[in-house]
């Protein structure tokens, strides 16, 4: 069964692709019936030419929390997408893409219930589209791929597949209603072709979601609730981002140099923008919303030395918002846009220790995430409770749909040669592959060759079976974004709700994305 798989997936991808994916990292896929454990990296790594830093020299850095402008009947925002340099290896000067000039970009906060409207404004070179990661948004805000906003100043129509978007000259406000429970979000670039380098270049940053619920628990708040968003980058003598772009420019031709078409990895992990970054922390709980941002790394973390008792995470969140009740773990599989929101307790170490993040799907420089070290005791009214949310399991049983979608590069006979497929067909703004029924629950099968994240606009799912079985162990709650992995089939039970219009279901590991693997939905 091993080697039928095998042969499978290299009559999807060519030799000289198969050698550069299994040459990655490890293992831990199971199929039934077979012992098949893979969990190598889909994706080539880049080399820094900058002299790096010790690790666990930098401190950590918080995102800005953004201002409101004004709360007349909404919270207003406003954030300016411009180029900036910041530094991020100590003593050099790295050239971004910035909301307001930051990577990553101001915190946004909102309130769940009370509308939260973000003008963007674009001062950048390139037409620019947002997208606010998790949202429950009408399409006309939801950041489709071909919506532009061109940049300042600028009244010339973009190239390519632009023709049919609803393009914006200069800025645009994004309205969200926030019809949704308390969550971490997070808004990116989302340009069609493009995402991979704006989003590597800095156009990232966090969205957070509050609510009554929430605020009643007594979990870490204030300075005990912190997001961490994990990319890894590579960077040149000079400090400037490398990345592989066949037109550095942004402007004309997508994709990147073939050796790098199964995603970019980088070698220097960056959190909060910092690389490898040291946190000091009480002897106490502390709330971690972790992002992965990264363009096609997985990470497995894990905290060494482990607690002296219990689990390392106590997860009490996932992609749509608290767990109905939390679920330990020793180590957390996250995939690109995946986030997992945790509670550490520091109290099970001794004032003076340090306690490594590890990434045990990294070797060299990726192996090491972060690093806390404990500096004082202190007091801690936190507590994590047995039972966290009510949250409604959909049955998929009461199903009117099942639609499959399988995740595949176009092989070397086919008409789509090099491309990141969804059932055989690249992304075409104007197909509509699926028209479900708001209020009606389906069931989705996503289907893989290699490793896909898979992401689903408007609204989260429930994975409802993996590898025909039950959900795994980080497929708890309402999702996004799931992690699929090499010839894999996973089962997710989703419910559209209140908007109706054309959204986007895609592979987000980035360099997929733009390679065309993307797919329109319109719910009606």
């Amino acid at each position: 069964m091993v080697a039928a798989l095998e042969a499978a997936i290299m009559t999807a991808l060519s030799r000289r692709h198969f050698i550069g994916l299994s040459s990655g990292l490890l293992v831990a896929a199971t199929l039934p019936g077979c012992a098949l454990t893979k969990e190598y990296q889909t994706g080539a790594q880049l080399t820094s030419t900058a002299d790096l830093p010790e690790q666990f020299t930098v401190p950590l850095p918080v995102p800005r929390t953004a201002k409101p402008t004004d709360r007349d009947g909404a919270d207003h925002y406003e954030i300016t997408q411009r180029n900036a340099e910041v530094e991020i290896l100590p003593g050099k000067k790295t050239p971004i893409l910035g909301y307001d000039g930051e990577f990553p970009g101001p915190t946004i906060v909102s309130r769940s219930q009370r509308p939260t409207v973000v003008k963007h404004t674009n001062e950048l070179d390139i037409p620019v589209v947002v997208h606010l990661h998790g949202g429950h948004t009408p399409p006309s805000s939801d950041g489709f791929p071909i919506d532009f906003v061109m940049p300042k100043g600028t009244h010339e129509k973009p190239h390519g597949h632009a023709a049919g978007g609803d393009i914006k000259h200069g800025h645009f406000a994004y309205e969200y209603p926030m019809r949704q429970r308390a969550a971490t979000l997070w808004y990116h670039d989302h340009r069609m072709d493009f995402t991979g380098p704006t989003v590597y270049h800095g156009l990232a940053g966090f969205h957070l979601v509050h609510d009554d619920e929430e605020d009643a628990l007594p979990l870490p708040k204030g300075e005990r609730d912190i997001p961490l968003m994990i990319a890894d980058r590579a960077f040149d003598g000079d400090g400037a981002f490398i990345y592989p772009a066949l037109d550095p420019t942004m402007s004309e031709e997508p994709g990147v140099e073939d050796a790098y078409m199964e995603g970019v990895l980088g070698d220097v992990v960056l959190v909060n923008g910092a690389p490898w970054p040291e946190l000091e922390v009480d002897a106490a709980r502390y709330r971690f919303r972790i992002l992965n941002a990264s363009n096609a790394r997985r990470y497995r973390l894990r905290l060494d030395p482990a607690p002296s008792s219990g689990h390392a995470f106590t997860q009490i969140g996932s992609d749509g918002g608290l767990l109905a009740r939390p679920s330990g773990h020793d180590d957390i599989i996250t995939a690109p846009a995946e986030r997992f929101d945790v509670v550490i307790d520091f109290s099970k170490y001794a004032v003076g220790d340090t306690i490594t993040m590890r990434n045990d799907l990294g070797d060299g420089s990726t192996a090491n995430v972060m690093r806390f070290r404990v500096t004082r005791k202190a007091s801690d009214d936190s507590e994590v409770p047995r039972e966290l949310s009510q949250i409604e399991e959909l049955d998929p049983g009461a199903a009117t749909v099942t639609r499959e979608f399988e995740f595949t590069l176009g092989g070397p006979t086919s008409d789509h040669s090099g491309m990141w497929l969804i059932n055989g067909k690249p992304y075409d703004p104007e197909r509509i592959d699926a028209k479900p029924r708001r209020g009606e629950i389906e069931v989705w099968r996503f289907i893989t060759d290699v490793h896909h994240p898979v992401h689903v606009h408007l609204d989260p799912f429930q994975v409802t079976r993996r590898g025909g079985r039950g959900p795994g162990p980080y497929d708890k709650g309402w999702k996004d974004t799931v992690d699929v992995r090499p010839g894999e089939v996973v089962e997710v039970a989703i419910r559209f709700a209140d908007y109706a219009g054309k959204y986007v279901m895609h592979c987000h590991n980035l360099e997929h994305e733009d390679m065309m693997m993307m797919s329109n939905f319109e719910t009606l």
